[in-house]
């Protein structure tokens, strides 16, 4: 079981002001933050209350920003992730792949793709039936 994630972003504003927008629909809040005068750069930490299981580093010359990673989360509903990819959309991520079945992975597998300012491919996924 994952514990948490993290990745490392270019402009770490940007990158808040995306994910806050995006993650909105399935629950996600910024429940961390962690500043560079503690931790050596700046750390968020997003979540459903009350665990941050997603974080976003600023990039610096020893952690410079990483090549784009894959990130899935998952959604209660299928309107989760029409809600998902719209907020992703309307905080500047690009489409990656529009709401809808992906059988090929499985007969609910009901999932939408966006990249973030850095590229990182995001999706959300709902495996329930309809």
């Amino acid at each position: 079981m994952i514990d948490h994630f993290g990745i490392t972003v270019s402009d770490i504003a940007a990158s808040r002001a995306f994910y806050l927008q995006a993650l909105a629909p399935l629950g996600y809040t910024l429940l961390m933050e962690v500043p560079a005068a503690v931790a050596g750069r700046d750390h968020l930490g997003l979540g459903v209350a009350p665990k941050a299981d997603f974080w976003i580093s600023a990039a610096d010359a020893a952690h410079p920003a990483t090549t784009p990673v894959h990130v899935c989360l998952r959604a209660a509903s299928r309107a989760q992730v029409d809600a998902f990819h719209a907020a992703a959309l309307a905080a500047g991520g690009r489409d990656n792949g529009a709401p809808g079945l992906r059988a090929h992975y499985h007969p609910n597998y009901y999932g939408a793709f966006v990249l973030d300012p850095d590229g990182h491919n995001v999706e959300a996924v709902c495996h329930e039936p309809v």
